[in-house]
């Protein structure tokens, strides 16, 4: 347990066994497909399968809900495995860590049942549907609404920039159930066979290639009323009670990232020739090596705290939202510099840090844009409240 002893959390010999699998994993399935997955647009479903029964989906699910029976430090090491090694493509993270547990924390015992135990087989790909063309951080501003039939409910609206998108047999979708209200949120659990609903264009985007990313359009779709995830108007509340982890997982992601970075740096810079000596031999990158390595310990230290009040119930969401920020805005330096040491090589595809230093930059938006968490921490120190 060498370097998870050294961290002060409380990892057991399962928790190294775990790590150890999910790296022969990843070495195994997931990086000789990464480049054929970023060419084609999507994760093979094989993958989630295979995933699956490797015990990398939903990792803190507990056996009685279908999953493996870890803890969220299993879903930790899940993260820090892909991300370490540079896999961007599969949307496990999107999967595990912000669809399962809305169900695992709202959801009835018959949607448990429905859906649970093959999201953690990997049968049933899970997203969550919140941004809209016009309204993206803003929840209040979406105009997705669902009003009332016989029976259940009549989705209408459309959504942008979902992950797992393409690939999902289950969207949590929120819309508005009173338009007149604001803050009436409501979370359908809605299974994308459903008529009406309808899978728009597989987005374009600067990085993360593999990784499918959509539009979606709903239109009269019919949902009963048993699909309905809580109460009908507790969404608002719903979705700001995922934050805190959602935020703490994005920091968690972009920790690991960032040493990737500096490790795949200084093996370079110590292979590659300049003007007949190690590149490392030059000042210039024994500088950029000590500013990557000062970030990168102090990003680990900030992790890991966070991660103990997590455990302890005490990470409040403000020091989430100072996390998200800070790792986030310090993986992009990381990436940047170490992209720069490479060189031209490192503009290559065929190098992984160019791929890591694309993806980098999509985190400072993701969970909340970093101007957001910015306000929620200002009004935190100003008595304006708190998100």
């Amino acid at each position: 347990m060498d370097s998870l002893s050294k961290r002060n959390l409380p990892f057991q010999e399962e928790h190294q066994i775990y790590q150890d699998q999910i790296g022969r994993f990843v070495l195994e399935e997931l990086l000789p497909n990464e480049v054929r997955w970023e060419d084609q647009g999507y994760v093979d479903r094989d993958a989630w399968l295979k995933a699956g029964a490797n015990g990398l989906l939903c990792p803190s699910m507990s056996n009685e809900d279908g999953g493996p029976g870890g803890d969220f430090l299993h879903a930790v090491l899940m993260i820090e495995g892909l991300a370490r090694h540079g896999v961007s493509g599969p949307g496990f993270f999107i999967h595990s860590e912000m669809v399962t547990p809305y169900i695992i924390k709202f959801g009835t015992v018959e949607q448990k049942a429905r859906w649970l135990p093959k999201m953690a087989s990997g049968e049933v790909i899970g997203a969550v549907a919140m941004t809209e063309p016009g309204a993206g951080s803003d929840l209040r501003g979406m105009r997705t609404h669902a009003t009332r039939a016989e029976g259940g409910w009549l989705i209408n609206g459309q959504k942008v920039f979902i992950s797992n998108g393409q690939t999902s047999d289950l969207v949590v979708v929120a819309a508005k159930t009173d338009l007149a209200d604001k803050n009436s949120i409501t979370l359908f659990l809605v299974d994308t066979t459903t008529k009406g609903f309808q899978r728009g264009r597989n987005l374009e985007k600067v990085g993360i290639h593999g990784q499918d990313t959509s539009e979606l359009f709903f239109e009269n779709v019919f949902v009963p009323d048993d699909s309905v995830l809580g109460q009908p108007g507790d969404g608002f509340k719903q979705l700001m009670h995922g934050l805190a982890r959602e935020r703490l997982s994005i920091a968690i992601g972009s920790q690991a990232r960032a040493e990737a970075a500096l490790k795949w740096t200084i093996d370079y810079v110590q292979q590659r020739e300049i003007f007949g000596a190690p590149l490392s031999d030059m000042q210039n990158t024994r500088f950029t090596l000590a500013e990557m390595q000062t970030d990168v310990e102090v990003g680990r230290a900030f992790v890991d705290d966070m991660l103990r009040q997590y455990l302890d119930g005490k990470l409040e969401p403000t020091r989430a939202s100072m996390g998200k920020l800070w790792l986030t805005e310090m993986l992009g330096r990381v990436a940047d510099k170490g992209l720069q040491m490479h060189g031209g090589w490192g503009y290559m595809r065929e190098f992984p840090i160019s791929r890591l230093w694309v993806a980098a930059r999509i985190e400072r938006i993701l969970g909340g844009s970093n101007e957001v968490m910015k306000e929620i921490i200002g009004r935190s120190l100003v008595g304006r409240g708190k998100a």
